[in-house]
């Protein structure tokens, strides 16, 4: 801002590895959203070097290299869902294929597995406001899961729910997780973070401890 610069992320040295399921806690501020959407090649950084899989991702990567870094092995899942509300479940989880010019009956079907997957076939034609908060969370990662990313991040998903249907919707991040998926899940949660395999606490833009086994 102007002359200030905030050093968000200060020399994280950390390998995670392919398949891994993985939860990075910290307090607010302490640098959790930022290392996710550097993950996720939403954010740029300022030094060092970050590999996903083979491939440097530079920080001086264009928009458009970038995006289909992203759209190729990053699906995303939010808090808040970010769900189309004039679009079917259906539509939705189908998103990701009509920007890879899929013709719309294959995407349909194909939408439709996805749903099954996560329990929810019979709501496909249901829109948004229709659905439980778990429900929309559900539908967000069969939308995240229908490009056949080999990163999945996720930002709190669990954060507008209750504890009972967070529970569920990790299940299916550790039946996601178990198909080879690498999985990565932001949560101040303990609870959340104990249904895992690591933990990354970060506090005040380091990271303690390394990469701890749950």
């Amino acid at each position: 801002m102007g002359t200030n610069r905030l050093h968000v992320l200060k020399g994280l040295d950390i390998d995670i590895e392919s398949g891994s399921l993985v939860s990075i806690m910290g307090s607010s501020g302490s640098g959790k959203s930022t290392l996710l959407n550097i993950l996720g090649i939403l954010d740029d950084y300022d030094e060092g070097e970050y590999w996903l899989g083979d491939t440097l991702v530079d920080k001086n990567l264009s928009e458009t290299e970038g995006a289909r870094l992203r759209n190729r092995h990053i699906g995303f899942v939010f808090q808040s869902f970010n769900l189309l509300n004039f679009k079917t479940a259906r539509e939705n989880v189908a998103l990701p294929l009509y920007y890879q010019k899929v013709p719309r009956k294959e995407r349909a079907e194909i939408a439709l597995e996805y749903l099954d997957q996560v329990g929810l076939a019979p709501w496909a034609e249901h829109y948004p406001n229709q659905l439980s908060g778990g429900q929309q969370q559900r539908v967000a990662i069969a939308r995240a899961l229908i490009g056949e990313p080999k990163v999945i991040l996720a930002d709190e998903p669990t954060g507008a729910l209750d504890s009972k249907t967070s529970r569920e919707v990790m299940e299916i991040f550790q039946k996601v997780n178990e198909r080879g998926i690498t999985t990565i899940i932001v949560t101040h949660e303990h609870d959340i973070s104990k249904m895992t395999n690591h933990i990354i606490r970060l506090k005040d833009g380091v990271i303690e401890n390394g990469l701890e086994h749950v």
